[in-house]
């Protein structure tokens, strides 16, 4: 088989430019078990591939986050992914014997000269940049501003790459239990960033969020960098006030989908709503915990009607659970003694349709979800009532279908003792986990016991 051609390989690097780190494993995996010349060929150059993307990795560590949107949706400085292949070609290709010193492996604070190779190449990729905006950047007929903007954005960033790299060495530590040193570290850092670049101290900051998972943790970098950033009243009118504004639009929008939430026939309440009750629940408890907020203030007032309207959200969908149990809960009257009646299970009903089974359980799942942000949302109270509540109800109606069951009269033992189990696990959802073991518990042992005129009619055919 003839060797690549000269077009081949031209083609064949542009596309594996675009393929993900995960694709290009399992490629070179499957690659290296084909014969042939080309294979091998194919083979060498997923190789050199993926040793070019180690090298691009480790230059380009503190801004290799802003080429992907944040996970959580949160707006964030970000770069088109497109361009972080042609801007590491730009920039490694003007001294490519450096690169070798990127193949140690020893971690890079612990190598000067891998470190200083690392910073030279972001400076040269800064420089590209600027020098060469066509080829970083081409223009593809969309928005010349916004890309423009996007080119200036980036070379500044790169400008920043160095002092990054040793910022986020304290990372970590920054947002747990800073010591002094760490603390005074971060502020002059903030304040020789601004000495450098426009709006430095705020697009450093921005750069180590990109490395945070959770954005609510930027706020406790913001405080670190000023000994007055706690304060909402300073923080509102500094450049840095962008962070908590985008939290809080970010918590706004999360609040909209959870108001639009209705209950259905799905297993998992709406689509992430439990999700962004947890998100909601964390970020507004670290703006409390990190900020000095102003009840009458403008973050202050925001953050009070985002509570307000999660707790009414939240207590409209939760008021509709007795109704959803009244479905999975049949019951009728019966007589008591005299004119007196009283609710008891239903046996000879239907079974519950899938479709209320699960309308209850998304409810169910919703009630437990909210079991540590009920609190931050101010609607505890309601949560175990209704906990307490449906515990309750539910505790009730398991002890008469077990009890209807161990009498001989339920007409379907085993109908009867399934919809046991539904009710344990409904128990189970909202963490009543006690009671769910003792229904269970009940429902194993439970089975219609033979009368004593039947026990008589059985003993002589036994003997």
């Amino acid at each position: 088989m003839a060797e690549l051609s000269v077009a081949q390989r031209a083609v064949l690097a542009q596309m594996l430019e675009r393929v993900p780190d995960r694709v290009l494993t399992i490629l070179s995996g499957a690659v290296a078990q084909m014969p042939g010349e080309r294979a091998a060929a194919l083979s060498i150059m997923l190789a050199d591939e993926s040793i070019d993307r180690r090298r691009r990795a480790i230059a380009f560590a503190p801004l290799l986050p802003m080429f992907q949107r944040r996970p959580d949706g949160v707006e964030s400085l970000t770069f088109p992914a497109g361009v972080l292949p042609r801007l590491w070609k730009a920039a490694s290709s003007l001294e490519p014997e450096l690169l070798l010193a990127l193949d140690d492996y020893r971690p890079i604070e612990e190598n000067p000269k891998m470190c200083a190779v690392a910073d030279r190449i972001c400076v040269a990729a800064a420089a590209a940049v600027r020098d060469k905006p066509e080829v970083v950047w081409p223009s593809n007929g969309g928005d010349e501003g916004a890309r423009i903007k996007g080119l200036d954005e980036l070379a500044l960033c790169f400008d920043l790459a160095a002092m990054a790299r040793r910022g986020l060495l304290n990372l970590p530590d920054l947002i747990l239990r800073p010591t002094g040193d760490q603390l005074a570290e971060l502020r002059l850092l903030i304040r020789d960033c601004a000495e450098i670049t426009v709006d430095g101290g705020p697009r450093m900051l921005e750069i180590m969020f990109a490395h945070l998972g959770d954005a609510s943790l930027i706020l406790r970098l913001v405080v670190h960098s000023s000994h007055a950033a706690a304060k909402e009243g300073f923080l509102s009118e500094s450049e840095m006030a962008g962070f908590v504004n985008r939290l809080i639009a970010e918590v706004e929008a999360r609040i909209t989908r959870i108001a639009s939430y209705k209950p259905g026939a799905k297993a998992d309440p709406g689509p992430g709503v439990r999700t962004d009750i947890a998100w909601c629940a964390e970020t507004l408890g670290e703006l409390d915990a990190t900020l000095k907020l102003d009840p009458e203030g403008e973050w202050g007032k925001q953050a009070r009607e985002a509570r307000d309207r999660i707790n009414g959200a939240l207590s409209k969908s939760l008021r509709s659970l007795d109704k959803a149990l009244d479905r999975l809960m049949p019951s009728k009257s019966v007589k008591t003694t005299g004119r007196m009646t009283r609710q008891a299970p239903d046996l000879e009903a239907e079974a519950p349709p899938l479709e209320a089974v699960q309308a209850a359980i998304v409810l169910l799942t919703l009630l437990g979800a909210i079991r540590t942000a009920a609190q931050v949302f101010g609607c505890e109270s309601l949560r175990y009532q209704l906990v307490q509540s449906v515990t309750e109800r539910v505790t009730v109606y398991v002890d008469q279908v077990v009890e209807a069951v161990n009498a001989g009269d339920a007409p379907d033992q085993r109908k009867s003792l399934a919809l046991v189990e539904t009710l344990a696990k409904c128990l189970s959802l909202i963490e009543a986990t006690d009671a769910a073991r003792t229904a269970r518990r009940r429902a194993a042992a439970a089975g219609a016991r033979p009368s004593s005129a039947a026990t008589q009619e059985r003993s002589p055919r036994a003997a």
